[in-house]
């Protein structure tokens, strides 16, 4: 048995929260390897002035992880899975996923709600589906293209450059802020991409051994639930800057998989869902996308 494992990660205070909680979980299976982190940085964290939507290529987060990994610099590397592409590299495979988190989007603001908002008030996202989904919902606002650590984003809104911002309950829980958030935006309206709150393990396809020690930490009904959000993501041709969302909820046997698709500008939104089995969560993946593009999608992807 490995008797040492190093792992991948980002570099920010988030990332690293985050790759310790996965230290966390495989020291309570297996209590006498020794474990290190390795920091690394990915051409999303550098070039971090531009808008991820206007960054060339995809995996801007996790590339530079996959390459530590088929270089053998690290032994798995830990990723926010909303960042995967829906491709991985050969010989990389997805192992283990953590059990997700409150996968909804959040206002951070100085204590308004959405609705409570003056028309006209900046507000900070640098997602293009956060984008259009706050247009169709406050068409009033004015939305800002707004990148950076959690901690510098939310600086601006206390020195007034804006007046709240989008983002992600499970990180904002993850680094203890939960405080900071002024309400959790319905998912009627504003549903979140695939795979937001959960963290995902991504190893070598041939490291039998530490295959072994990752499996025992994944969560079933999160991978079931997220093999059904990338599936829908894949057949639609998205990649995670897409303006495509989707969000899957497993209840006993059964999965259900709700879906979003709009165009660039936003001016059209396709929304919905469809129930299916847990023991088939790629297919169900599959259908939704189908029964999109039958209601218009492929218009606009």
């Amino acid at each position: 048995m490995r008797k040492e494992i190093v792992i991948g990660s980002r570099g920010s205070r988030l990332a690293m929260i985050q790759a310790n909680l996965v230290v966390a979980q495989i020291r309570q299976v297996n209590p006498d390897i020794k474990i290190s982190i390795s920091q690394i940085i990915t051409k999303g964290d550098y070039n971090h002035h531009t808008q991820l939507n206007h960054i060339e290529g995809v995996g801007i987060f996790v590339k530079e992880l996959d390459e530590a990994l088929l270089e053998k610099r690290v032994d798995l590397a830990v990723h926010s899975l909303k960042d995967i592409p829906t491709q991985i590299p050969s010989g990389l495979r997805l192992t283990a996923v953590t059990e997700k988190l409150d996968p909804r989007d959040v206002l951070v603001s100085r204590g308004e709600k959405l609705a409570e908002l003056a028309p006209g008030s900046k507000i900070g996202t640098n997602s293009l589906r956060r984008t259009i989904q706050l247009t169709a919902y406050r068409p009033d606002l004015e939305v800002c293209a707004i990148r950076g650590n959690v901690d510098t984003r939310l600086r601006r809104i206390e020195e007034g450059e804006i007046a709240g911002l989008i983002l992600a309950a499970a990180g904002l829980k993850r680094l203890g802020w939960a405080e900071k958030i002024s309400e959790y935006l319905p998912l009627e309206h504003f549903l979140p991409t695939a795979g937001q709150g959960a963290l995902a393990i991504e190893l070598r396809s041939d490291d039998k051994e530490v295959i072994e020690i990752v499996s025992a930490l994944n969560h079933l009904p999160t991978w079931q639930s997220i093999t059904a959000e990338r599936a829908f993501l894949h057949s639609l041709g998205g990649g995670c800057q897409a303006p495509i969302a989707a969000l899957g909820r497993v209840n006993g046997a059964s999965l259900n998989l709700e879906g979003m698709v709009a165009d660039g500008s936003g001016g059209k939104i396709i929304h919905t869902s469809i129930e299916g089995s847990v023991t088939s969560p790629e297919e169900v993946g599959v259908r939704l996308a189908r029964n999109m593009l039958k209601m218009g999608a492929a218009e606009f992807l």
